[in-house]
């Protein structure tokens, strides 16, 4: 737990970051439309928008209590994406860009290009650099129920990461979102001394077949996507392309419109592809997932569950970090599945409570690899208007080896794990 005096002088300092800036919350949208489309006739043909999300973290910064690295700080306990501080301000995202349709030939065409400035996994890792492109993409709006979009964009698939970031709820992902599908990319499965190229991001290069039909207050969507497999990565890196599918209905609400619509909605998805290792060949990378969201102005609800099987992200060796020497692992041939609840109450207006639990069931397929991750979160909004905000996120966190014998010294690495202050102001304009 963070020490009380700290905790309270912390509090008191993001309380009063509340006059900055963030984003109204997340309800139960159509992000295939809403990210992939324009409206026919409305969109003006060059929109210039983007977002700023500046945050707080804190941890107690406990060190290791045994390993390899005992008595040095624990990668859990510190700020991502460098690992070196467990404490501190940071630009999370600043992302620039510009969409639109309705061009003099042919208004049946809209665009999306977006790239990020922030300092976040997007930015670093091998191949990352400060301004990198995260979306590409234009949508062909000609064949009825048929959408073509293609370039570099979201892929279909979990909420948390095809939903507009602005909305989140959250200042962190889930664990099972994290290290499930927030993918980063390898070029070996041992002595990895860093990642071969910035995050996945959720994103990936390739062609999508998409739309929505409306029937009543109903409306049905469907995505079937190809892409490479490789990330924000323009190009294919082993010949071996990912298939996305993904299907949902909803409910919608009072017949409101836009990404803060009201409704209930139900989902399912799933991804299935290849990744090359120089030292191990080619390995599967598979997941799927169920879900549903709902929003009537006032109760907001979420759940998700998700699998995963192939390679999986391991973290880095020891929980040491790399300053430290630690090299990150990668689960080759295992299982995981996990899921998370979500609620949230707007009990005036402009201010909504929110908590989630999110529960992870990591490599389940070794006892040496199998890790349980448990992460209740009690959380604050306060909306200004409908383009900022600010959030307050309180976590408490726990990793457990249930399978590995009582004397362990896993059991004393993975108990420096430590609760963590977070908060996240921001702008969209």
């Amino acid at each position: 737990m963070l020490n009380k005096t700290s905790q309270l002088k912390k509090t008191a300092l993001l309380i009063a970051l509340a006059g900055a800036m963030t984003s109204q919350s997340v309800h139960a949208a159509n992000w295939l439309m809403v990210q992939g489309t324009e409206k026919d006739h409305q969109a003006p043909r060059a929109k210039v928008w983007g977002f700023v999300q500046a945050e707080y973290q804190q941890t107690d910064d406990t060190k290791l209590k045994a390993g390899p690295y005992a008595g040095k700080a624990a990668a859990f306990n510190q700020m991502a994406p460098q690992l070196d501080t467990s404490q501190g301000f940071n630009v999370r995202r600043a992302r620039i860009g510009v969409r639109g349709n309705n061009f003099p030939l042919d208004n049946k065409i809209n665009y999306f290009i977006l790239a990020e400035f922030g300092n976040n996994g997007i930015t670093t890792g091998g191949d990352a650099s400060q301004g990198q492109l995260t979306d590409a993409s234009v949508t062909l709006n000609h064949i009825p129920g048929a959408r073509i979009r293609a370039g570099l964009f979201k892929t279909p698939g979990a909420e948390e990461g095809l939903q507009a970031i602005p909305v989140f709820n959250y200042v962190n992902f889930t664990n099972v979102t994290d290290r499930l599908l927030l993918e980063r990319h390898f070029d070996n499965s041992t002595n990895n001394t860093g990642r071969s190229q910035s995050v996945g991001a959720f994103r990936d290069t390739g062609v999508q077949v998409f739309d929505a039909f409306r029937v009543g207050d109903w409306e049905h969507s469907y995505a079937v996507m190809l892409g490479n497999g490789n990330g924000l990565a323009m190009t294919d890196k082993d010949k071996h392309q990912d298939l996305y599918l993904y299907a949902s209905t909803e409910k919608i609400l009072d017949n409101s419109k836009g990404p803060r619509r009201a409704g209930l909605k139900f989902f399912a998805w799933m991804q299935d592809g290849k990744r090359t290792l120089d030292d191990v060949g080619t390995v599967d990378r598979k997941r799927s997932g169920l879900g549903t969201t709902y929003w009537d102005g006032k109760y907001r609800l979420a759940a998700e569950y998700i699998t995963a099987d192939g390679m999986i992200y391991g973290g880095t060796k020891g929980a040491g970090t790399p300053d430290d020497g630690a090299t990150f692992s990668v689960l080759t041939d295992e299982k995981a599945s996990g899921y998370y609840l979500d609620l949230g109450y707007r009990v005036l207006p402009k201010l909504e409570l929110n908590v989630r639990y999110d529960m992870l069931d990591s490599g389940t397929e070794e006892d040496a690899n199998h890790r349980e991750f448990q992460t209740t979160t009690l959380g604050a909004q306060y909306f200004f208007n409908k383009k900022t905000s600010v959030r307050l996120n309180y976590e408490m966190r726990s990793i457990d080896a249930p399978d590995l014998p009582a004397a362990s010294p896993v059991h004393d690495i993975l108990d420096s794990i430590d609760d963590r202050l977070s908060a996240q102001v921001s702008l969209v304009f």
